[in-house]
């Protein structure tokens, strides 16, 4: 490629010629983007002694290595904001690793005038052995040290070094004052471990003044498992190097190709983030009268990457494991039981295995059993090739993968393979006995092509057949298809015998009623879910398991039609083919198709309810569907309400429900192997919502990432916007935190309805605009609703305005009863602000007494961030309140520690000054007792110490602390933020 261009000339020198073409970097392919994230990755990860740089052909590993070493060696200047570029350049370190010894790049603050590093760079080639690889590593570390830089140059062999050449090496690189940084460049091309044997001597022996970074696809000859387990090792791959949606639209840019941001997000989506594919894709945009078109066309299939992924990818792998990886394309992801019974072999897991190594071409889950998948380029050629197979063969792949998902719960991915390998019984079997799970709750399967229709004449000899192909197109989100099918399916139910179409209507219903949630139209969702209702089995008293709480009414579907009534717009209708009642089914039989439709029913009007912004009526209809699925038995379906009543719990304050609840959800089979994913988003989304109230920022950034896929849809988009608003705000980002809300609360203005969701992003906007000194903006959007979330806003509004008589008139009666329905976060800030209010006014016995019932509200859920996150003054509060006493006394204590702590502080900002003398472990954990009413006796008794040690600890507290008395102390200690 362009980039492997350099000048080539013989350096000559001590030992063998090498070509110095070999021991600089490539030239950077043009134009040139600047990914300042991935370079201060590597500067981080530089602080440990190998760093590895590990993904496939084309994801940028060459060019990422080429500009971060280039802008180390500018003298530490960045080149994009004229600073330091990294600490491995200049030195610039947020957090020194433990492993950084003093004096080191990674240990020191930024040093502008500094010297650059000691660098080499060495590109590894096809053929090289140990002796020729050495010979350029030798070159490479004679070009990066300076004989003044240390005692004595080291002596470096020319070739393999004997045992005692490398202890002298090692000696003299770890006498040096600056460690030297070695770049080995697609070292996978060495395949004898004893090649690179001498370098792992000196990564061990050097004392960290040798600094390993290898840039390779797969195959390292390292044992990268020792360094991993030291904690020694930093990775990148292709998650880390994946280009962002702002990255892909700044290389659009370059390349003069601008497109909106919809097609850049779908651009991205297509891709994957892969670089080379994007670099092809930029190209192939100019000139291109309709891009968005082109974008939804681009695929693996294209000429330029078919070509690459051929020759860099699929041309080096084992013809066995090539083989593997082709008919595993079958499938979206696999498994080793799936791989094994498409291919045949018993060590499929092995060959899995192998694939997903480092930079190999698979990618695995952390799920058990572990799932793999493919980039979705590399898969598009896989399956090209698979379509030019003879049929025979595409069905046989077919037919496996519908027996093995149908034996392993996956019925909507068996329904999809049994059609496509013509295997008709068993996709109305599979259609007939799991319809509740084929229901279409996300837009996973949406690019999947529609398999090949069965006959007429034997879609017209078995109705449930074209409903079985319109149940496959609706879970696609193929709507016109789907109802084509439905259409021939309710020609040929009317000759169906009495028996039968009691389950014929049933079924047709449920498939009526996923057509109406794909168009949308959340009345003619109601009325499809009550005509389902509709269709409920007659079930005997008494029968097992038929207990559980009874579901709602259809909110806004009126009395339930019966069968044959009105049916929805635009889907045609087989409730007339009811022509008699059915036989009685079998109780159990019966129990277990009741459960069904409440279940499916039930979670079609929660997803409705959620979507109009109707979250109690939402939470109620989906936790009765969530009862009803687990008796039937529905494990997706009940993933999708237990996902969504996981959010809705943690919103409304209920964490500890919240968190047990999306943590079994992920716990589900359907989670696995990449399914799921926007159910998993939801709770993911969840133990963000838990993680904020409980204020633990990095957990809920954690959380926050891993909800991606749900925030698609605008509801979990807004929960997902409040909570990066608040972490913004945190931050001291107020603007990207309103940058998020206002995108957030555009996305919901086209929604039927806003309600809660579109109130608390005006809440959170009014506060992020209250924090910037805005209040007359803030009191606008506010207004004079009723609202709690909104009341409690103007009331933080009026008291930064400093009229604490107004704040009061405002403040919603938080202990009401009508406040039980509050969420609890809104009734513990309408506290707080009480407690702040009351203390303000003098009234301190109040406060106390508002702070001590706000306790007991937020004991029990373990909520801190109405009181870390607060207002000024409620740490001072809290303080007062530990001295005067309370029932929470460790959890006070604990937020004393925390309110108003910023989130980075630097020596300066740590309040008062240093103590001369710090206090040790042990003093510290009695001064935390200090605060308490326990006497020098009672905390020797908790710690298991004498009471003489305690008043020897006690002394020195005192005297450290320049304190005579215990409460002088703990107001001093409190000053100092030591507790």
């Amino acid at each position: 490629m362009p980039e492997d261009r350099r000048e080539t000339a013989v350096v000559t020198g001590p030992g063998a010629p090498v070509l110095a073409s070999r021991l600089s970097p490539p030239a950077l392919p043009e134009p040139v983007v600047l990914r300042p994230r991935l370079l201060r990755a590597l500067d981080e990860g530089t602080g440990v002694p190998l760093t590895l740089v590990a993904a496939p052909a084309g994801w940028g590993k060459t060019t990422l290595l080429a500009s971060w070493f280039r802008a180390a060696g500018t003298a530490g200047r960045d080149p994009v904001r004229g600073g330091p570029v990294t600490g491995a350049a200049d030195g610039a370190r947020d957090a020194p690793p433990t492993s950084a010894p003093a004096g080191d790049f990674g240990a020191g603050g930024p040093d502008p005038g500094r010297e650059p590093p000691d660098l080499g760079w060495v590109s590894v080639e096809a053929g090289d052995d140990g002796d020729r690889l050495w010979s350029y590593v030798a070159a490479a570390l004679r070009n990066a040290t300076d004989p003044g830089d240390g005692p004595a140059e080291p002596s470096v062999p020319e070739r393999s070094p004997r045992p005692d050449q490398l202890e002298l090496l090692a000696a003299a690189l770890a006498a040096r004052e600056r460690p030297v940084l070695l770049v080995l460049d697609d070292l996978h091309r060495i395949t004898d471990p004893a090649a690179v044997s001498g370098l792992e001597f000196l990564l061990r022996h050097a004392e960290q003044r040798l600094r390993l970074v290898v840039g390779a696809r797969a195959g390292v000859p390292l044992p990268v498992h020792r360094w991993r387990l030291a904690g020694e090792l930093t990775e990148l791959g292709p998650d880390e190097l994946a280009f962002t949606g702002d990255e892909v639209a700044d290389l659009l840019t370059a390349h003069g190709a601008v497109l909106p941001a919809a097609a850049v997000r779908r651009l991205r989506e297509r891709t994957g983030g892969w670089p080379a594919a994007l670099r092809f894709a930029a190209l192939g945009l100019r000139g291109q009268p309709d891009p968005a078109r082109w974008i939804e066309q681009f695929g693996g299939d294209q000429p330029d990457v078919a070509s690459y992924l051929r020759e860099e990818v699929l041309a080096g792998l084992d013809p066995g494991d090539r083989e593997v990886l082709r008919r595993a394309a079958v499938a979206d992801a696999v498994c080793a039981g799936l791989a094994g019974a498409l291919t045949g072999r018993p060590d499929a897991e092995a060959a899995l295995a192998t694939l997903s190594g480092d930079g190999g071409p698979l990618r695995r889950d952390d799920g058990r059993p572990p799932w793999y998948r493919c980039h979705p380029l590399l898969a598009d050629l896989l399956q090209a090739e698979l379509s030019r197979l003879p049929a025979d063969e595409q069905r046989d792949l077919h037919l496996r993968a519908a027996g093995w998902y149908a034996d392993n719960g996956r019925p909507a991915d068996g329904l999809r393979h049994a059609l496509a390998g013509a295997d008709w019984a068993r996709a109305t079997e599979l259609f007939v006995t799991s319809w509740p799970e084929l229901a279409p709750y996300d837009h996973e399967g949406l690019t999947r092509p529609a398999p090949e229709p069965p006959p007429v004449e034997v879609l017209a000899a078995d109705p449930e057949l074209a409903l079985a192909c319109a149940a496959e197109r609706a879970h696609a989100g193929d709507a016109p298809a789907a109802a084509g099918y439905l259409r021939s399916a309710a020609e040929a139910g009317r000759s169906l015998p009495a028996p039968r179409r009691e389950r014929f209507a049933r079924l047709a219903t449920a498939v009526e009623l996923a057509v109406a949630r794909l168009s949308g139209d959340l009345p003619a969702v109601r009325d499809a879910a009550a005509r389902l209702l509709a269709t409920r089995p007659v079930v005997p008293a008494g029968t097992p398991g038929t207990a559980g709480a009874p579901e709602p009414p259809p909110s806004g579907a009126g009395p339930v039609p019966p069968p044959g009534g009105t049916p929805s717009a635009g889907t045609p209708s087989v409730d007339r083919l009811l022509a008699a009642p059915a036989p009685p089914a079998e109780p159990r039989g019966a129990a277990a198709e009741d459960a069904d439709v409440r279940a499916a029913a039930g979670t079609a009007l929660g997803l409705a309810d959620l979507a109009d912004g109707d979250l109690r009526r939402a939470e109620s209809h989906l936790g009765a569907a969530l009862a009803a699925a687990r008796a039937a038995g529905r494990t997706r379906t009940e993933l999708v309400g237990a996902s969504r009543v996981a959010l809705l719990y943690a919103v409304r304050g209920a964490l500890r429900e919240a968190e047990e609840l999306a943590r079994g959800a992920l716990a589900l089979p359907p989670c696995q192997g990449w399914s799921g994913r926007t159910d998993s988003g939801y709770a993911y989304l969840a133990l963000a919502v838990v993680a904020l109230h409980r204020d633990q920022p990095e957990e809920a950034e954690a959380n926050l990432a891993l909800a991606e896929p749900a925030t698609w849809e605008p509801e979990a988009g807004a929960v997902a916007a409040l909570c990066r608003a608040y972490l913004l705000r945190d931050a001291g980002d107020l603007a990207a935190g309103h940058r998020a809300l206002a995108t957030a609360r555009e996305r919901l203005a086209g929604r039927p309805g806003g309600g809660e969701l579109d109130r608390w992003l005006v809440a959170a906007e009014a506060d992020l605009r209250g924090a910037r000194g805005d209040l007359d903006t803030a009191r606008d959007l506010l207004g004079d609703d009723g609202d709690p979330a909104l009341a409690v806003g103007r009331a933080r509004v009026e008291l930064r305005a400093g009229d604490d008589r107004a704040a009061q008139a405002v403040l919603p009666d938080w202990p009401a009863p009508e406040a039980d329905g509050w969420p609890l976060p809104v009734r513990l800030d309408a506290a707080v602000l009480e407690a702040v209010l009351a203390g303000r006014a003098g009234d301190e016995r109040r406060a106390r007494r508002v702070l001590e019932q706000a306790l007991d509200l937020a004991g029990p859920e373990g909520i801190r961030r109405p009181f870390t996150r607060a207002e000024p003054g409620v740490r001072d509060l809290l303080a007062a309140h530990l001295d005067t006493g309370t029932a929470h006394w460790p959890t006070v204590s604990d937020l004393v520690r925390g309110a108003d702590e910023p989130v980075e502080r630097s020596p300066a900002e740590a309040g008062p000054a240093a103590l001369d003398e710090p206090l040790t472990e042990r003093e510290l954990t009695i001064l935390r007792y200090l605060q308490s009413i326990l006497s020098n006796v009672e905390i020797a008794a908790e710690l298991s110490l004498s009471v003489n040690t305690v008043k020897t600890h006690v002394r020195n507290i005192y005297r450290k602390l320049d304190a005579s008395r215990r409460r002088e102390a703990v107001r001093r200690a409190r000053d100092l933020r030591l507790i």
